[in-house]
């Protein structure tokens, strides 16, 4: 068959560097498919041109497939050119150009959700929007083909029909690129489900990944967890699941899996406030859960509602306190200036948040505008935006009911000299930075709480 050579361009790495399980998973799937395959990652390279160019050399790929994870970092108060990272693509891809002649694919979380954009953007040969395993096979199949009538800057069709149970691949670990994120990070990502069917005004999940929850055979999921343990000696993983705790609980399926297996590795994930109970969280502590990411978002329950948030407050705070009296380590992630945000609802959320106890609470100001999101069509109507405006470059949405600058002074009032109150979010990377400086690993924000003396 073919050689295809794989390459993550994403460089970000806070508040840690995160493993590129979607290359991994497309390399799985070529392989699969008959293809040599290599992986390259230009972070593990040190964005080193000569690095590449060895690598297309030793190699003679007959595809190159660039995996790009982010367009920007999703952040109002950054300077543009630091958040702007789709630039380490375009120069990727420029130098893939300069070492060899063959197509170049794209592919990713960037490219699902503005594939046009992205592939005039890098100069790509083509994009490939939404899930890999079965587009990306077919993509490089054409592409070999028809390479001589190959038009610059096509996008791939994306697939109508969703992969379900064991046709979402196993990530195939590339043991160099293992080492090295274990080793900077203390933690390797992995996937046990698809698809979100929750309608967060802000969120493109529902249009990449599909309106309902496609989980992966817990024994594949388990099967994962054991190589890495056993191939690599990883014993940390964070789930990446757009939301882990799925109404259905076959997230608690898969806890018990694990604690029946006992394989003693410590995980995270992403959860909902949503429906925990206490018996689910002693059930997912005795399985290894020791942190959770909740994607709180807003903090009263009219703007929760008008967020499209499927909980209230009084669900958050007794969530946070399930968690802290489990000794499970708890961070909350909201935005202030969403849809109906008011001076009124910013002082309510500001007093909610002071009594969220033994957590940490991570700040951002405005909501990243993406195209065909109910966001979008609300900043259109409130004439916040043309429909002609173009979101390629971040466009945030700030309700207009509250000046930025002063949302922005309350916050830094209210949570001044708090260490487990993060805002702006560049204080949070500045934080990070100094623990990894000091040798620390993991998600780094577990280290700012403390739990109550009674918690073990």
């Amino acid at each position: 068959m073919s050689r295809i050579l794989l390459i993550s361009a994403n460089t970000c790495d806070m508040p840690y560097p995160v493993y590129p399980l979607g290359m991994a998973t497309v390399a799985g799937a070529l392989i699969d498919a008959g293809h040599e395959v290599r992986q390259f990652d230009w972070l593990v390279a040190n964005r080193d041109g000569c690095l590449l160019e060895q690598a297309i050399g030793a190699f003679g790929p007959d595809v190159v497939a660039v995996s790009i994870r982010n367009i920007d970092l999703i952040d109002s108060l950054a300077e543009f050119a630091d958040a702007w990272e789709l630039k380490e693509a375009k120069d990727v891809v420029a130098l893939v150009r300069r070492f060899t002649h063959v197509p170049v694919i794209i592919g990713g979380p960037a490219v699902s959700t503005m594939p046009h954009e992205v592939c005039r953007y890098v100069s790509a040969d083509m994009a490939v929007p939404g899930e890999g395993e079965r587009s990306i096979v077919e993509a490089v199949a054409w592409c070999i083909a028809h390479c001589e009538s190959l038009r610059p800057q096509s996008v791939w069709p994306a697939a109508h029909e969703r992969l379900c149970g064991q046709r979402q691949g196993s990530p195939r670990f590339d043991p160099a690129l293992v080492s090295f994120y274990w080793d900077k990070s203390g933690i390797i990502g992995l996937q046990s489900k698809r698809g979100c069917p929750y309608h967060c005004c802000y969120c493109t999940y529902p249009e990449l990944e599909g309106a309902m929850f496609r989980s992966r055979p817990i024994g594949a999921v388990v099967a994962d967890l054991e190589r890495l343990q056993r191939d690599f000696q990883v014993n940390t993983v964070f789930f990446v699941d757009s939301v882990f705790n799925d109404p259905q609980d076959q997230y608690l399926q898969l806890a018990e899996a694990l604690a029946v297996r006992d394989l003693r590795v410590k995980w995270a994930a992403y959860m909902s406030p949503r429906g925990l109970t206490k018996e689910a969280v002693r059930l997912c502590k005795r399985a290894g859960l020791y942190a959770v990411e909740l994607g709180t978002d807003a903090t009263t329950d009219i703007t929760l509602e008008a967020m499209g948030k499927p909980f209230r407050w009084a669900d958050v705070t007794q969530t946070n306190e399930m968690l802290v009296q489990a000794g499970i380590a708890c961070a909350h992630f909201v935005i202030f200036g969403g849809p109906q945000e008011t001076p009124a609802t910013v002082r309510e959320g500001l007093d909610n948040i002071a009594g969220l106890e033994h957590c940490v609470v991570f700040g951002f100001s405005g909501i990243r505008i993406y195209p065909g999101a109910p966001l979008h069509r609300r900043a259109i109507a409130e004439h916040l935006l043309q429909e002609t405006d173009s979101l390629f470059e971040p466009v945030y949405y700030v309700s207009p009911a509250v000046d930025k600058a002063w949302l922005e002074g309350q916050v830094v009032e209210s949570w001044a000299g708090r260490q487990d109150r993060i805002f702006p979010p560049g204080r949070g990377q500045r934080a990070a930075a100094m623990l990894r400086a000091f040798g620390w690993k993991g998600l780094l924000w577990e280290r700012m709480i403390h739990f109550p003396a009674d918690v073990v």
